[in-house]
């Protein structure tokens, strides 16, 4: 019995859409790992066994497959790699290897996509140039899919942080004006608010180690900025530097940045609220709009039809 074409093909398309299924990590392994440690437990049980197997199987197939996929995408533009990096840390990724990782993962995307787009085309039976027009555009999407996702992530993790700053900058006005100094400030409020606001709480605490190490207040508060690439947390670390120079209450700052952030969230939720009414006209005109005239004119038009065909003279 001779198997169907088609059917090879959805078969080679399912086990590719399986393997990298297998291989990708899933977002709540890393937090529940994370919990694990917290709170003094090890590894056990199927589902832990699971994900250190996984994990080792997927970190094996990169470090293999990495060096080799890298090559069509490295630069040597020193400026551009230093511009990535900044990006994969705007992102949340600090891994040493995750430059590497990225640019071989653009790569690998790109001949997946290329390889499903020539197997479905093939079982098709589709046109040779039409064909190689379809598996450029599926390779060269494959070959952004990477840069699209590290952007989303970009914007949701800033989202994140734009959301805890004023929350966060309440616990440092009531840590400062308790007693304490500003970088043990960070320390406790990175360590209270881990659980709330995580991203923000990660951010502080590098700031404070990165001070425990040795680095000037300044400096370490100028590489928040960099990792973070928000805005508002620039105008903090501005506010925090001018008010050391000058000499003014840090409390007081902090609580007036607090209450222009909030002033800020609520302003921009506000606009969001305005555009509703623009952004629902056009579903309206497409959708609704015809739908209602077709429920209120169409009776009247089919009865004036009707009208017009029955009576002599009429047409």
């Amino acid at each position: 019995m001779e198997i169907p074409m088609p059917l090879i093909g959805g078969m080679v398309i399912a086990s590719i859409a399986l393997v990298v299924y297998a291989l990708w990590p899933k977002p709540d392994e890393d937090v529940d790992a994370i919990k694990r440690r917290m709170s003094g437990r090890r590894a056990q049980g199927e589902a832990d066994v699971q994900h250190v197997a996984r994990e080792s199987v997927a970190k094996r197939v990169m470090q293999t497959v990495a060096p080799i996929a890298v090559r069509p995408s490295m630069t040597q533009d020193l400026e551009e790699m230093s511009k990535l990096r900044i990006k994969l840390a705007q992102a949340g990724i600090r891994n040493e290897a995750a430059t590497t990782m990225f640019l071989a993962s653009k790569t690998v995307v790109a001949v997946i996509l290329g390889a499903a787009a020539i197997a479905y085309l093939w079982m098709r039976g589709t046109p040779f140039t039409t064909a190689a027009g379809i598996v450029l555009c599926a390779t060269g999407a494959g070959f952004l899919a990477p840069n699209v996702w590290l952007g989303s992530a970009k914007s949701k993790r800033g989202t994140a942080l734009k959301h805890a700053l004023p929350d966060t900058l309440d616990m440092l006005v009531i840590s400062v004006e308790s007693g304490l100094g500003l970088d043990a400030a960070f320390q406790r409020v990175g360590d209270e608010m881990q659980h709330v606001h995580p991203i923000l709480a990660e951010e502080l605490q590098l700031v404070t180690l990165e001070s425990q190490m040795g680095i000037a207040r300044s400096e370490a508060l100028r590489n928040l900025t960099v990792r973070t690439g928000v805005d508002e947390v620039g105008s903090l670390v501005a506010i925090i530097n001018q008010t050391e120079r000058f000499g003014t209450s840090i409390a007081r700052a902090l609580r007036n940045q607090s209450d222009a952030l909030r002033v800020k969230r609520r302003q921009a939720a506000e606009e969001r609220a305005q555009k509703t009414t623009v952004k629902l006209m056009l579903p309206l005109i497409l959708f609704i709009f015809p739908a209602m005239l077709v429920v209120l004119v169409g009776p009247a038009a089919l009865k004036v039809l009707d009208t017009l065909t029955t009576t002599p003279g009429l047409m």
